[in-house]
């Protein structure tokens, strides 16, 4: 497909692009709530920053734990379904949890969970990948699930 055939308007894309990014979702909030939520229970005296490192390091753990799971249960090998998770979304996963954390650090001043921030750090988080991961399935075919 060439830039000048590129467009923004494929519905069938859009839903797809959503799925794929839900459950690229789904996987990095795992790892980064739980981390998150870990260190607010424990009152363990860590900086906020290193928490939150530590939550988007985990985040990006458990989506490609997530995403290798649901390839090899399309039939993919283990190890061409660890190389497939890993590489195929990494730009959507760092995107997602850098902006969820960032959302964190401005609503609650970071590594803070609450009822209401939730929610928004998961729109965040969701709505930052969404675009690149339909450009990247319009125009190369490629996606994870």
């Amino acid at each position: 497909m060439t830039a000048s055939t590129f467009h923004w308007s494929c519905k069938h894309t859009w839903r797809r692009s959503a799925k794929n990014t839900a459950w690229c979702l789904l996987g990095c909030a795992i790892g980064d709530f739980g981390t998150i939520l870990f260190f607010q229970l424990t009152q363990i005296p860590f900086p906020v920053l290193g928490i939150m490192i530590l939550a988007i390091i985990n985040g990006l753990i458990t989506s490609i734990i997530l995403e290798t799971v649901i390839l090899m249960r399309q039939g993919f090998e283990f190890n061409n379904a660890l190389k497939t998770a890993s590489g195929m979304s990494l730009i959507s996963m760092i995107s997602m949890e850098v902006m969820m954390n960032l959302t964190d650090f401005v609503l609650t001043g970071g590594a803070i969970l609450t009822w209401w921030v939730i929610p928004i750090m998961l729109i965040v988080g969701f709505l930052t990948p969404w675009p690149y991961n339909y450009w990247r399935l319009k125009k190369y075919g490629i996606n994870c699930h």
